[in-house]
């Protein structure tokens, strides 16, 4: 096969484009990964999930690097929205195991916490556990990360009409969760 200067000139400019690439994904990571980081700690419940969240969410990045809008804030956007999605197919996955293995010992409950502040947080991230994962997408974002409802919309891609939606009935589910475990206790 007799290589032409157009193939070589082609090939060449593929490894270029790969190395830009490569540095764009870098810059996102530098970027990003710490604001990444903490969304997923709060959405996981250990820091190591909340390491592997940001993992699995980078290397989606560098499967699909066109993918990634330009611009920092539609960056950003496409980012949580990736993430939020990688971490509500974790709770699907999780919800679903949990229903099919009905054997499953039930975890520690919070009373096994000596201290009140423990019980809290365990009681909240319980509940919270119990939204649908958009739901719980939206109520982290604006309670525990202080976005407002636009930067919330815009972050998972829906209308603020819908955040709004969500966070109200989010809080009512909360609240009925909440009270049905004090009951149970």
């Amino acid at each position: 096969m007799h290589v032409t200067g157009e193939a070589i000139r082609i090939a060449a400019a593929g490894h270029i484009a790969h190395e830009d690439g490569d540095a764009r994904l870098g810059a996102l990571f530098d970027h990003h990964h710490r604001r990444l980081y903490r969304l997923a700690r709060r959405l996981t419940p250990s820091a190591d999930d909340a390491r592997d969240l940001v993992q699995d969410t980078f290397l989606r990045v560098a499967q699909s690097r066109v993918a990634v809008p330009a611009g920092e804030s539609s960056e950003e956007a496409w980012l949580v929205r990736v993430l939020v999605n990688l971490c509500r197919d974790r709770w699907r996955a999780k919800a679903r195991h949990a229903r099919l293995d009905p054997k499953r010992p039930p975890s520690a409950t919070s009373s096994a916490h000596p201290e009140a502040a423990l019980v809290a947080r365990d009681t909240v991230w319980r509940a919270l556990d119990a939204l649908a994962p958009r739901r719980r997408a939206a109520i982290i974002l604006h309670e525990l990360e202080g976005l407002g409802v636009t930067d919330v919309a815009r972050l998972l891609g829906i209308s603020a009409v819908t955040v709004r939606w969500h966070l109200s009935r989010g809080r009512r589910d909360l609240a009925r969760i909440i009270r049905s475990k004090e009951g149970h206790s």
